[in-house]
C-alpha cells in the first residue's frame, strides 16, 4: 500500500502543469513528454542533449524524472538502471568541482531522486531491509543537506507504521498552544501537515473539518505542524515575522473551519516526519504509535476509515 501511495505521488508529480515558454528547457520538455505517456520521446531528447552537452546537473535532475516516471508504471529494472547512474554521476559532479551539494540547484533534486528510486525498488522486490539500510545510510551521508526530508519521507514510508510517534516542536506556534504528543496518549491522533503555498492542502481541509467533527466524541485530536520557507504571497521574499503574519492571514482566510487547530511553527517537525510533501497526513493510535503515515492528499473515504480502526481500538 506505502509503495502503491508513492507511485501516485510519482503520477502526481509528472502531471503537474506548467506554462512554456518559446524555448522551454530540458526538464519541462522531458516531463511534458512524461505527463504524455511519450517515453521514447523523452528519451531521445535525453539523448540528443547529452551527445551535445554531455552529462550536465540540468540532465541528471531532468533524467531523475525518466527514473520515477518508469517507477510510477511499475518498470522498476529500467527505473533502478537510471537511479543507479544518476546517483555515481551526481557524486562525480560533486567531487569533480568540490562543491557542496546545495551549490547547484538540480543536484539534490536527482540525487534525492535517485535514492527514493532506489529505495522504492528494493522494497517493491520484497528487499525491505535493504531498502530501509540503504535509506539510513543515505541521512548519516547526507542528514545536513535539503535532501534529508525526502530521505526521511522514503525512510518513514516503509519503517515509520507501528513506531512511537517522534515528539513535534511545539516552541513557535500560531493558533492555541500545540500539546505534547506524550500528554495525548489515550487518544487518537491527526497530524496535518500544510505549507501556506499548498493547494492541495486547501483542498483537504473540508475533509479533515468533517471528520474532526465526526470523531469528536471518540477524542480525536487534529494538529497542524507548518513551517516558513523565505517567502510569502507570489513567491516574493519574507522576513520569518512576515512570513509569519502572511501564514496566519492564510490560515484566517482558507482555514476557518480549523480555526481552533493548533498549528506548531517549525522545521524540525518537517524533518522529523519527512514532510517533504504537503500535505502529509499522519495518524496516531491511542498508545502514541503511528497507524497511518500518507505523503500526499488523501481522500474523505480512506482517512475515514483509517481513523475508524484507530477509534475502536
Amino acid at each position: 500500500m506505502r509503495i502503491q501511495r508513492a507511485r501516485s505521488l510519482l503520477v502526481a508529480g509528472l502531471l503537474f502543469c506548467i506554462s512554456l515558454p518559446a524555448q522551454a528547457d530540458l526538464i519541462v520538455d522531458v516531463r511534458v513528454q512524461l505527463a504524455q505517456n511519450s517515453f521514447s520521446a523523452a528519451e531521445s531528447e535525453l539523448s540528443a542533449y547529452k551527445a551535445q552537452h554531455g552529462v550536465t546537473p540540468e540532465y541528471l535532475e531532468a533524467l531523475s524524472w525518466m527514473a520515477r516516471a518508469y517507477a510510477s508504471t511499475g518498470q522498476w529494472d529500467q527505473a533502478t538502471t537510471y537511479a543507479r547512474d544518476i546517483g555515481q554521476d551526481c557524486e562525480r559532479q560533486l567531487a569533480a568541482y568540490k562543491r557542496k551539494l546545495e551549490a547547484e540547484p538540480h543536484l539534490p533534486i536527482a540525487l534525492g531522486a535517485a535514492y527514493e528510486v532506489l529505495s522504492q525498488s528494493l522494497a517493491e522486490k520484497g528487499q525491505r531491509t535493504e531498502a530501509i539500510r540503504l535509506l539510513r545510510s543515505a541521512l548519516t551521508r547526507y542528514g545536513n543537506t535539503s535532501i534529508r526530508t525526502r530521505l526521511q519521507k522514503n525512510l518513514n514510508l516503509l519503517a515509520l507504521a507501528g513506531q512511537p510517534a517522534p515528539p513535534l516542536q511545539v516552541t513557535q506556534y500560531l493558533g492555541p498552544k500545540p500539546p505534547a504528543l506524550a500528554s495525548l496518549k489515550g487518544s487518537p491522533v491527526l497530524l496535518f501537515f500544510w505549507a501556506h503555498w499548498c493547494v492541495d492542502c486547501k483542498a483537504e481541509i473540508p475533509i479533515i473539518a468533517s471528520l474532526r467533527q465526526e470523531f469528536a466524541p471518540a477524542g480525536l485530536v487534529v494538529i497542524g505542524p507548518t513551517q516558513l520557507y523565505g517567502y510569502a504571497a507570489q513567491g516574493a521574499d519574507a522576513s520569518p515575522a512576515q512570513e509569519r503574519a502572511y501564514i496566519e492571514s492564510v490560515r484566517q482566510r482558507y482555514y476557518a473551519s480549523l480555526q481552533d487547530m493548533p498549528v506548531p511553527l517549525s522545521k524540525q517537525n518537517f524533518d522529523a516526519y519527512g514532510a517533504s510533501t504537503t500535505p502529509t497526513l499522519v495518524v496516531l493510535n491511542r498508545a502514541g504509535q503511528v497507524a497511518m503515515y500518507h505523503p500526499g492528499a488523501i481522500s474523505y473515504e480512506e482517512l475515514r476509515a483509517t481513523l475508524q480502526k484507530v477509534v475502536a481500538r
